[in-house]
């Protein structure tokens, strides 16, 4: 099965908003063993919408669009394959009852915009959307199926994964496709390449291996074809534990993982505590840990210590250490670890410092400098690092890089 995806916005075209939604549509639906031919970014004007559904009814057998379903002027999708399909629109119950129930739970009145967008294209099936008040739009018209959806990620996704997807895998019999990432921290994509390069060499035929590099992390997606899904999902499994072998440190997750989730998790498993003392990263690594649920069970909080005077008054790092070290170092980053884990009596601590730029280096500390210690219940470790020469890459990387320290700790 072929497919084509049509993400519909001006706000897309601008640069006002990032179009992530041609990304993930186009991974979940290779997942699932339909090929994606093209993506389409399309002002909020009819005849580009109906030209560009045209030509991919040409070209593909399945055609997802995205965006122009809400209540106001502009959202005008609707209406146009309406007209595209020579059909009229007519009021859905059951659509109108989703959307009363979704105002009212979030203590909103429903509108006359809101009660217009109940009313759907007779010739399709309306698509249920538990988080919004646009419905999605399935036709089905001389072979070819067309899907309309939402262009908001959080009401996209569910209804491609609770509804699209289980339904195209009934009506077809898809090539199987089974897919895993492996996620790794601490190595950059040459370093990783060359390490498992006899691994890779030595993949059967029908598997697979892509490098997805982002700052701070490399996944390495795995992807195996044939036709009996579960023997494919054995041969990835089989794969990955050979690999375990060539990089054991770095893989830290799979898939969808995060590291502040699987820090979280160890922290909770060893009923175990963290703080952490941050200067160059300003407070991410407390935000990233603060991101998930529950986190107030191992996460007890952090002191953004930028100035060298907060270091010293909140950490306790001597003054001596600042003026004969320097804010960057590894005796400085040692007493602030050693500061916030008594402060706030945690089993752990993160301390980091570094010049996350593009000013403030010197010739022996260049941009990207930057220490971090872990400070556990015997021993405080330290590392150094050269991050490279962008700020937000460097702040990124230097709080990843202290999560997976803390993850070697407490997985021993």
């Amino acid at each position: 099965m072929l497919a084509e995806i049509i993400n519909i916005g001006d706000e897309l075209l601008i640069g006002q908003v990032v179009n992530t939604n041609a990304a993930w549509l186009g991974e979940e639906l290779t997942a699932t063993g339909i090929a994606v031919l093209r993506s389409n970014m399309i002002r909020d004007d009819r005849e580009q919408i109906i030209q560009a559904l045209t030509e991919a009814r040409k070209r593909a057998d399945i055609i997802i669009l995205t965006g122009g379903l809400g209540p106001t002027k502009d959202d005008i999708t609707k209406q146009t394959l309406c007209d595209h399909f020579e059909s009229t629109l007519v009021f859905h119950p059951e659509t109108y009852g989703n959307i009363v129930r979704l105002l009212g739970a979030r203590g909103r009145k429903v509108m006359e915009r809101n009660r217009k967008q109940a009313e759907i294209p007779e010739a399709c099936t309306p698509i249920p959307n538990e988080h919004g008040t646009a419905p999605g739009m399935w036709f089905e018209n001389n072979g070819k199926i067309i899907v309309s959806l939402p262009g908001v990620p959080y009401e996209l996704k569910p209804m491609i994964t609770g509804y699209v997807i289980p339904r195209l895998s009934e009506r077809f019999d898809l090539h199987r496709i089974y897919q895993k990432t492996v996620l790794t921290q601490g190595m950059g994509e040459s370093s990783i390449a060359d390490a498992i390069s006899e691994w890779e060499s030595a993949l059967p035929g029908n598997i697979s291996l892509a490098y997805l590099p982002q700052p701070g992390i490399v996944r390495l997606r795995i992807t195996a074809v044939g036709d009996d899904r579960e023997n494919l999902k054995t041969q990835v499994e089989r794969q990955i534990l050979k690999l375990h072998s060539f990089i054991p440190n770095i893989i830290f997750g799979y898939n969808h993982d995060t590291l502040e989730e699987v820090v979280g998790s160890l922290l909770n498993k060893n009923g175990a505590t963290v703080s952490t003392a941050e200067s160059c990263t300003g407070g991410y690594i407390a935000h990233l840990l603060t991101s998930i649920p529950g986190s107030s069970d191992y996460f007890a909080g952090s002191v953004v210590a930028y100035a060298n005077r907060i270091k010293a008054s909140e950490l306790g790092v001597s003054q001596h250490t600042l003026r004969s070290e320097g804010a960057v170092s590894e005796a400085t980053v040692r007493e602030m670890a050693r500061g916030i884990k008594k402060r706030f009596n945690t089993a752990y601590a993160i301390a980091v410092s570094g010049i996350a730029g593009p000013t403030g280096s010197t010739p022996d500390k260049p941009v990207g400098t930057t220490w971090i210690a872990i400070a556990g219940p015997g021993q405080i470790r330290t590392r150094k690092f050269l991050f490279g020469e962008h700020r937000m890459r460097n702040i990124r990387k230097a709080a990843l890089t202290s999560l997976q320290m803390l993850r070697w700790e407490l997985a021993g």
